[in-house]
């Protein structure tokens, strides 16, 4: 297992694979790298390059604050490690908050910067509905557990597909790491930076997310200057994966165009 460790002292766990352009996978709140797990092999044209964040997978699990921006500098800390001077940046759900850090504060290290079902956050990102969040809450914990797979596939997907799923959490993470996640995700608010974003950036979502609302994509698209915004109809939370023959064309094809400098 590879690391690299932050100014201040936690250890990041990192995975890298392939050859290639450098392209950094950047995984939802509360999940280590194995998110990416279904999808991974459609990047092998590039050297796709994953971490665990600080509270999940094989890194250190400080009991302290974390925030998306903190996430984006642990980023870099990985590219640094790696001697990557600029990479593409893919962030998907709370990967894709961490992302659009990583582009406006470290504008030379992002390539092209595509974000899937992601949000501004703060008083600007439209929050998931009350429903939303009593079915993730309520003391059932299987229906609980039920309701979250139901918000990131549909109905007919998860008839044919029986698991294991890589989206709905990592199970070995302490309640502390959990709770500090969550903050972290909730937290969120780029808005006042997103117009300083210069890298070429594709804004992904699926018409039927509903626990990342779907009109956060437009909000996101309109505040980043000349990014696109492409729909992926039927689609949940979990595009990505359920409609990858759709999503990871569309990225690839975004990609294509735009070489590292």
């Amino acid at each position: 297992m590879s690391y690299a460790t932050t100014a201040d002292g936690v250890k990041l766990s990192y995975q890298v694979r392939g050859d290639g352009p450098p392209l950094v996978l950047l995984q939802g709140q509360a999940n280590n790298h194995h998110w990416w797990d279904p999808v991974r092999d459609d990047f092998a044209a590039y050297r796709t390059i994953t971490f665990d964040y600080r509270g999940t997978g094989g890194s250190d699990k400080p009991d302290e604050p974390y925030t998306t921006r903190g996430f984006a500098t642990d980023v870099v800390v990985v590219l640094d490690e790696l001697g990557v001077r600029q990479a593409h940046v893919y962030g998907t759900s709370m990967g894709g908050r961490v992302a659009q850090w990583v582009a406006a504060d470290h504008p030379e290290r992002v390539g092209a910067l595509v974000l899937g079902c992601s949000s501004p956050g703060g008083a600007h990102g439209v929050e998931r509905g009350n429903d939303v969040r009593r079915s993730l809450t309520q003391p059932d914990r299987a229906a609980a557990g039920r309701a979250l797979l139901e918000l990131m596939y549909t109905p007919a997907w998860l008839a044919t597909h029986s698991g294991p799923y890589h989206t709905v959490g990592d199970r070995d993470m302490p309640a502390h790491a959990r709770r500090r996640h969550l903050a972290a995700s909730a937290g969120h608010d780029s808005w006042d930076v997103l117009p300083s974003i210069a890298a070429p950036t594709l804004v992904v979502h699926g018409t039927d997310d509903v626990f990342n609302p779907a009109a956060n994509a437009p909000l996101l698209a309109g505040r980043i200057p000349g990014a696109e915004l492409r729909w992926i109809e039927g689609a949940r939370h979990a595009y990505f994966e359920e409609f990858r023959e759709i999503a990871s064309p569309m990225v690839l094809e975004f990609l294509a165009g735009r070489p590292l400098g």
